[in-house]
């Protein structure tokens, strides 16, 4: 038997991945997943995780960095490849993947096997936050909620509109 207390503290500390309901997302023809975020409703400040099973010859995100957040995916099943840097390496099950923040380290995974893929997406969670994506010269500012994309080719001069 568990007290209030020992509930509560359940409720804001753990979360467990097999449980956690997903939610499906898919853009024809590249992008597909299923995935939670397990962070949510917790404790947690200053770090974010998610769960991510991605079907064979699918993506979760387009080719992106950060300029604030780092991120580490851990693969639990299957094989892949991180696309990084402009390099295709493989991965499998216990492979644990660092991307710090920056432009030298552009990446996202994609599932070049027959099974799913299976992998926990940890990242930290500054914000404001801005993302570049190398293959579409987008640039988008994530604040709290509130999303903000823009080519780059479309940027403004700092004073245009100003007196």
């Amino acid at each position: 038997m568990t007290t209030h207390r020992a509930d509560e503290l359940r409720a804001k500390l753990i979360r467990n991945f097999d449980a956690a309901a997903k939610q499906h997302f898919e853009r024809a023809a590249l992008y597909e997943s299923m995935g939670a975020s397990l962070a949510d409703g917790t404790a947690a400040r200053d770090l974010g995780i998610g769960i991510d099973i991605v079907p064979p010859g699918k993506r979760s995100c387009p080719y992106h960095f950060h300029h604030a957040q780092e991120e580490m995916f851990i693969v639990l099943e299957g094989q892949g490849t991180l696309r990084v840097a402009g390099e295709m390496l493989p991965i499998g099950p216990g492979d644990v993947i660092f991307i710090p923040a920056g432009p030298e380290y552009p990446h996202h995974l994609l599932n070049t096997s027959e099974a799913p893929l299976k992998y926990l997406s940890i990242s930290t969670q500054q914000r404001p936050e801005v993302c570049e994506y190398p293959d579409s010269g987008k640039v988008a500012a994530f604040n709290r909620g509130k999303l903000l994309i823009h080519r780059k080719s479309d940027s403004l001069d700092y004073w245009e509109g100003e007196p």
